[in-house]
């Protein structure tokens, strides 16, 4: 009764913390668009260290709308991790807010499995299930923006080396890019033509851009843009080796997808029939199968079951999950 009482009181005041970040975040997001524009206006004012400076003040600004948390996560690693992935992502809130729901729901999942289970361990499982649902949204999110702008970098290459060959500067190739393009290329590199335009160095204008985005074919484009800027050389034929780079790599990641198609399968399938045998089971015989939660080692057969599959399906994800 204790444990269950200070589970309780834990989770009236993280939602408690939660919806005050909430409201901190609707009211903040109000007033956005004119933060924005004051924040553009007052760059072209300062120099490069002034600029720095803003740059880190708005960065630990980002950690939490309200103060004292902020001060708080700001030299928390993880808060600052899980800042970058939000950026990337695209989503909104800040770092406080996720952090606080996942401490919510990891105290829901506790609860609920002291209380459904009656066993430590069961409640722990649950609370990192749950708790871990803000992160896998965010990741999920992150991988889908991230996709899309792997998909669009051979045709944006491909623009910026056809703006090169016909005369264009390499600003406005880019500013062509994200004219043409839509999120999240065409934004991210709008962002990266606009500090360079606000007087930031194209090294730290695409050292930004490749912070921003978590893409492995992007490295090539910086890289080579950053040599070609110290040793010369033609960066028309450069930016466009680059693009047809890409697209192989995407023709063996296809080929790759194939190979592996039978093991993503049967990975599911094996996922799948415990639950489907239980479910055809049940309606043959329910007094049978009904042991599993009726009887007191029924219980603890069908806990670790569950915690052997969530295993095994740990496990099977990262031998089909094959990087190119």
């Amino acid at each position: 009764m204790t444990v269950s009482l200070l589970v309780a009181l834990g989770g009236g005041f993280i939602v408690f913390l939660l919806v005050t970040g909430v409201v901190s975040l609707l009211r903040s997001g109000r007033d956005a668009a004119r933060e924005r524009a004051q924040r553009r206006l007052h760059r072209f004012a300062m120099t490069g260290s002034e600029a720095a400076s803003l740059d880190l003040l708005r960065r630990r600004a980002d950690m939490s709308a309200m103060p004292w948390l902020n001060r708080m996560l700001a030299n928390v690693r993880l808060a600052a991790n899980l800042r970058r992935t939000i950026a990337q992502a695209d989503a909104r809130g800040t770092a406080g807010v996720y952090l606080l729901a996942c401490g919510l729901l990891g105290l829901m999942g506790a609860y609920a499995g002291l209380a459904l289970g009656d066993r430590l361990w069961v409640g722990m499982v649950l609370a990192w299930l749950l708790g871990s649902l803000p992160l896998w949204y965010l990741r999920r999110r992150k991988a889908r923006r991230m996709g899309r702008f792997q998909t669009q970098l051979p045709e944006a290459l491909d623009l910026m080396s056809r703006a090169l060959k016909s005369g264009h500067t390499f600003g406005g190739a880019m500013r062509m890019v994200s004219g043409e393009f839509a999120d999240p290329i065409g934004s991210e590199f709008g962002k990266t033509i606009d500090e360079i335009n606000y007087g930031l160095d194209v090294d730290r204008a695409l050292a930004n851009l490749q912070a921003r985005v978590d893409v492995e074919d992007l490295k090539f484009f910086v890289v080579s843009v950053n040599i070609q800027r110290e040793t010369g050389g033609n960066l028309a034929e450069i930016v466009g080796n680059i693009a047809r780079l890409v697209r192989e790599r995407f023709v063996l990641f296809g080929k790759v997808r194939v190979l592996s198609a039978e093991g993503r399968i049967s990975a599911l399938l094996l996922s799948a029939l415990p639950f489907f045998i239980a479910g055809v089971l049940y309606f043959i015989n329910p007094g049978y199968i009904s042991l599993l939660w009726t009887n007191e080692l029924g219980r603890s057969m069908a806990w670790g079951a569950v915690a052997s599959m969530i295993i095994g399906i740990v496990i099977m994800r990262r031998m089909v999950n094959i990087k190119v």
